[in-house]
This record gives C-alpha cells, sequence and structure tokens, in this order.
C-alpha cells in the first residue's frame, strides 16, 4: 500500500482499512463504548465543552475538565477502567511504530458541526513514537503545520479508512480537524466520524 509523504514526519496511507476491516474495526469500537461510553469534555479554566465527544481504550486515558489535562487509568464518569486497544489498532501500531504497544487509544466522534482547533499532542512523557490516527465514517479536513503555533499549515482530507501518522520532526506539531463533510460516509450510525489516535505516554 502506498505511503505518502505529505512533510517530514508526516505520512499518510488511502483506505489503509478496507471497507469490510472498517466495518469490523468499528463494530470493535462500539463494543467497546459500551463499557466506557462517550461523553463530552470541557476546557480547563472556563469549562466551556468540546465540540466532540470522546473516550479512550488501553491502560491510559486522555481527559479534560476545569482542572486540566491529563491522562488517568479510569472513565471520568464511570469510574471504571478503560477498555483494551482492539486487536486491529495494535497490529497497525506495530506496521508502523518501532516502539513497545500503544497505551492509549483516544476515541473521538464528530458530528455535523464539530472540529478540534490547533494543539499539539505535548501531554505525553514519550514523544519518540508517532502519533497514529485512524479515520472511520465522514470525510474531514485535517489541517498539520510545524511545532509553533502560528506558522504555515497545510491541509489533507482525510477519509474513511485513511491513517495518519506523524513523528519525528513532526511529532510536536500543531494540527487539528477545520470541518467534517456530513453525509460523505454511511459507516457510522447516526452519520458523522469517528477519529481513533494511538499514542504511547510513559516511555
Amino acid at each position: 500500500m502506498t505511503k505518502l509523504v505529505i512533510a517530514p514526519g508526516v505520512f499518510l496511507w488511502r483506505e489503509k482499512f478496507s471497507p469490510l476491516q472498517q466495518t469490523q474495526l468499528l463494530g470493535d469500537v462500539l463494543t467497546r463504548l459500551e463499557q466506557a461510553p462517550l461523553y463530552r469534555p470541557v476546557m480547563p479554566g472556563n469549562g466551556k465543552p468540546f465540540s466532540v465527544e470522546e473516550s479512550s481504550f488501553g491502560a491510559l486515558g486522555w481527559v479534560s475538565d476545569k482542572s486540566g489535562y491529563r491522562y488517568q487509568p479510569t472513565h471520568p464518569v464511570t469510574g471504571q477502567p478503560w477498555p483494551d486497544i482492539p486487536p486491529a489498532l495494535v497490529a497497525l501500531w506495530g506496521e508502523i511504530n518501532d516502539a513497545a504497544a500503544p497505551e492509549t487509544c483516544l476515541v473521538n466522534v464528530y458530528r455535523q458541526g464539530a472540529k478540534m482547533g490547533l494543539h499539539q499532542d505535548r501531554d505525553e512523557k514519550d514523544v519518540s513514537a508517532a502519533v497514529i490516527g485512524v479515520s472511520l465514517g465522514d470525510s474531514a479536513l485535517f489541517r498539520i503545520g510545524g511545532p509553533a503555533r502560528g506558522g504555515k499549515t497545510q491541509s489533507v482530507t482525510l477519509a474513511s479508512g485513511d491513517v495518519i501518522a506523524f513523528g519525528g520532526p513532526a511529532r510536536l506539531a500543531y494540527h487539528g480537524i477545520d470541518r467534517i463533510k456530513p453525509g460523505s460516509s454511511r459507516l457510522l450510525p447516526g452519520g458523522g466520524r469517528l477519529s481513533l489516535t494511538l499514542r504511547r505516554v510513559t516511555g
């Protein structure tokens, strides 16, 4: 499968997951979300709700609330441990990263109008491994820049089944989702886009 180079350290695989594999992966994700239901995090300080719904899989999950950003081993609403990461995602990690297994998979669900502003993935002690993102459902306009806020950015459309990875010189690049394209996929019940982001956390 062709690996596209988007920028130094940024790579894209189109439809890395076939339609059948997407359906199977979605089933694995939805089963785990029954144990760790989606919730809407809020911004530190002002408590403004995110436009996306979130959950996590793995030993640790990323959370945001009025007290700040952090990783923790339990769901902030249920208090229960996070479910395991689906095997297909662990296998994907092994294909791309020459590093220990991922410790977390952040689940973001974008319904119509949801977006994610430019930000860095910098809450992890270990930044040696690439961040890997898997898209399921509606297409989205993904924007990525450099390690400094306000620098030059470029955009790429991520469709269902696509995989993007950024590491090395791009590991701390600012990135975000400008918008999704409603109705571009029928994969998710009720529409929208599901993003699965794999990371190492503790080193």
